[in-house]
């Protein structure tokens, strides 16, 4: 354990910048999930090509503009960004370990498998494409290489990041070599379930479908590992402390994810439908690396007002909670069984979904204010830590 300590960058106080990044990472997740859930047919739309951003060369107006952008922005950045953030979480929960002399991993497989339970309630109850359940899979055996030498994580770590590269070359190219069909259209029992549908038969509709729902975390698994192992790299280079070094670190990833990633996105969103899969899981990563030193640099500046980064802080220390919160809101305001705005609002344009995205980030962004003043911890962070906590055995009071 002490060969694979090296070298770690060390700390025992919280890093400002990775509750900030995290906050961030929340709300631009929101930033696509958003559109799933004010498409037609919401959670069954992502498989017939729903998900797809409009064409602003083909139609140039001010919303089809707004909407390309915004979504080009967000659209599988924000769940690269916070995929990163996990396995920097999991870095610092071994550094933890290692400095108390506990064995590793110790009881970081149940810390994962309640993981996994929230994931399985949050898909079945509230929303099929969650993040959880793929993320405690892929905690499980990073957990396990963290034990291990450096050699053997870089090992594992380019070799994950190769086979996920060539699947999605391979998808991309037998996307490109079929033959144009009808255009989709949603599937009309999926858009009436979820616009008019009891709650109890849109779960039975994820059970029913749980495969298919399920195929996100399974195709991009190599690029799970890939990432949750960058994100141990990253930290343990420093790449969120307060210090010269990892200023310079925030500097290169702005630099280098920046430069490359924004015209290596820009090409894959103008190839179209075809190169869905390679935009969202093969470039949107890069550019995340540069949304971590941008939003770095601007913290360490100050560009940030203060009232924001202490807002996308406030979410980051709560982001389990904020993350499922932010689904059952749009739940309820979108599907049938609450508002119904996704049925109302169809076909009056993107300006409701972007404003509708504002007001649950704005309500997050306050409610976890308002939680942090009073507890110091988010709800669901405070029943983990509840349920996970060792228990003390209680002291035998003298007769």
């Amino acid at each position: 354990m002490a060969d694979t300590l090296a070298p770690v960058v060390r700390t025992t106080t919280r890093l400002p910048l990775l509750d900030v990044l995290r906050g961030a990472a929340i709300l631009g997740t929101l930033m696509t999930n958003v559109w799933i859930f004010a498409s037609p047919g919401s959670e069954w739309s992502v498989l017939q090509g729903g998900m797809k951003a409009p064409d602003a060369l083909a139609d140039p107006s001010a919303a089809t503009i707004a909407e390309a952008v915004f979504r080009f922005l967000a659209d599988g950045k924000f769940l690269a960004l916070l995929t990163v953030l996990f396995g920097v979480g999991l870095a610092i929960q071994y550094d933890s370990a290692a400095r108390r002399g506990e064995p590793w991993p110790g009881r970081y497989p149940k810390r994962a498998a309640f993981l996994f339970a929230e994931g399985t309630v949050h898909f079945v109850f509230v929303f099929a494409w969650d993040v959880l359940m793929g993320y405690a899979v892929t905690a499980l055996l990073v957990a396990w290489l963290l034990a291990r030498s450096e050699k053997v994580r870089r090992a594992a770590m380019w070799t994950a990041g190769g086979v996920h590269l060539a699947l999605m070359g391979l998808l991309t190219l037998d996307a490109t070599a079929r033959p144009d069909g009808a255009p989709k259209h949603p599937d009309a029992a999926a858009v009436d379930l979820y616009a008019h549908g009891s709650w109890p038969a849109q779960v039975a509709f994820r059970l029913d479908h749980f495969l298919a729902l399920r195929i996100e975390p399974v195709i991009s698994f190599g690029l799970l590992v890939f990432l949750f192992l960058l994100g141990v790299r990253l930290h343990r280079a420093g790449a969120f402390a307060a210090t010269d070094g990892g200023r310079r670190v925030r500097t290169r990833l702005a630099a280098w994810g920046l430069g490359l990633g924004l015209p290596l996105n820009a090409a894959t969103s103008l190839g179209g439908g075809d190169f869905y899969l390679l935009a969202r899981y093969g470039a949107a990563p890069l550019l995340a690396l540069g949304y971590i030193g941008l939003i770095g640099i601007a913290l360490d500046r100050l560009w940030i007002p203060g009232s924001a980064a202490r807002a996308l802080g406030s979410i980051g220390r709560t982001a389990l909670s904020c993350y499922v919160a932010q689904n059952l809101l749009c739940m309820l305001l979108c599907y049938g069984i609450g508002l119904g705005l996704a049925d109302r609002a169809a076909g009056s344009g993107p300006w409701w979904v972007m404003g509708l995205w504002a007001g649950v980030s704005l309500t997050l962004a306050a409610g976890s204010w308002l939680w942090l003043r009073r507890f110091d911890r988010g709800p669901l962070e405070a029943l983990q830590h509840a349920v996970l906590s060792p228990r003390r055995p209680r002291r035998r009071l003298p007769v």
